[in-house]
């Protein structure tokens, strides 16, 4: 399998890879992507979590158990939970965002797609996200993959980033160029 050398240069690269290929040998992708896609939001909603995977104060042993049943409540794989589990073992859980969204670019590769991260000030609904996604395709010529956020201080629009490309329509960033036109 053929990763770009930034992915793997990187620690939480190198977990992604290490998770991506024991997904696929295993034939487990679409589970473990869904499980990482649980975590994710679990980080960005419950600060509990959050705590857990960032804390310094929390030890091995105890982090590796709390992990082991908020896994359960959780229901993810078994091959996202033992992987958990060793990330809680070697202190690395405060790598959870990076190791996620590494693996969310090789799952995304893996498949032929670009995967396009999207901030946009509300959450779009699923009409909304097909529509970005075939326009998306439309410009770029191959499938692409969202990666959705929601960030209320964009006002409205979007932000869309594609590798190094940005598309930047959001409220916000019209109004600073406004504001800074207007300064002279």
């Amino acid at each position: 399998m053929e990763n770009s050398g930034g992915i793997q240069a990187s620690l939480s690269g190198r977990y992604a890879t290490a998770l991506f290929e024991l997904a696929r040998e295993s034939k487990a992708l679409p589970a473990v992507e869904q499980s990482l896609a649980t975590v994710r939001a679990a980080l960005n909603e419950s600060a509990d979590f959050k705590a857990l995977t960032t804390s310094p104060l929390i030890s091995r042993n105890d982090a590796a158990r709390a992990i082991a049943a908020t896994s359960s409540v959780m229901k993810l794989d078994t091959v996202t939970t033992s992987f958990l589990g060793v990330l809680a073992s070697n202190r690395r859980l405060n790598q959870l965002p990076q190791i996620i969204r590494a693996f969310r670019s090789l799952a995304a590769n893996y498949r032929g797609e670009t995967t396009a991260e999207v901030v946009s000030a509300h959450p779009l609904t699923a009409d909304q996200v097909d529509a970005l996604k075939q326009q998306l395709r439309t410009r770029i010529g191959r499938d692409v993959a969202v990666d959705l956020s929601v960030d209320p201080s964009l006002l409205g629009g979007l932000v869309v980033k594609i590798g190094s490309q940005m598309i930047d329509s959001s409220i916000k960033t019209r109004l600073n160029s406004l504001a800074h036109a207007m300064k002279g």
